[in-house]
């Protein structure tokens, strides 16, 4: 019995000790400072959503119509309709029901019916893969369109005239 006890004991010391020890580190401090730093700076802040609700989609008997941004409705662009976000917004969407996500420009207004905080696209209720279904609860975060490359003309040194 006692040897039993002395060999779990010893067992329990070792693993204890190796588990305390922890992984060795090889660099300086700072290397490590920054790779903490790096790696904080890449994974994305949670951040709360603008909104969350039911979203619907508008479709064919829409197309061609003027929106209220006064562009024609085409039910294949990424687009959609929201009650109160300034027009030309862009507005990340996800499918709460299996994580799917398209970022869409607001260009009309709507949903009329009540209870919906969006109507989507044909196209965007397409890829977000509720368009079977008609309504999905979906996740609004508004998005920073990205800013263009420049182009070459802006590159180019002004012509000083003499």
């Amino acid at each position: 019995m006692r040897k039993r006890t002395a060999q779990a004991l010893t067992l329990a010391l070792l693993v204890g000790l190796g588990a305390a020890q922890g992984p060795t580190r090889t660099g300086s401090a700072d290397q490590h400072a920054a790779a903490a730093t790096n790696k904080a700076a890449v994974q994305a802040p949670k951040t709360r959503p603008y909104q969350v609700g039911t979203a619907s989609w508008y479709g064919e008997y829409f197309e061609g119509r003027p929106t209220a941004s006064g562009e024609p409705y085409d039910m294949y662009d990424l687009t959609a309709a929201h009650p109160t976000l300034p027009l030309g917004t862009y507005v990340k969407v996800t499918n709460l029901r299996n994580r799917r996500a398209v970022v869409v420009r607001i260009n009309d207004r709507g949903p009329v019916v009540p209870g919906r905080i969006i109507d989507v696209s044909y196209n965007t209720a397409k890829v977000l893969k509720f368009d079977a279904q008609g309504i999905q609860r979906v996740r609004l975060d508004v998005v920073q369109p990205k800013k263009p490359a420049p182009t070459m003309a802006l590159l180019r040194e002004p012509v000083l005239e003499r």
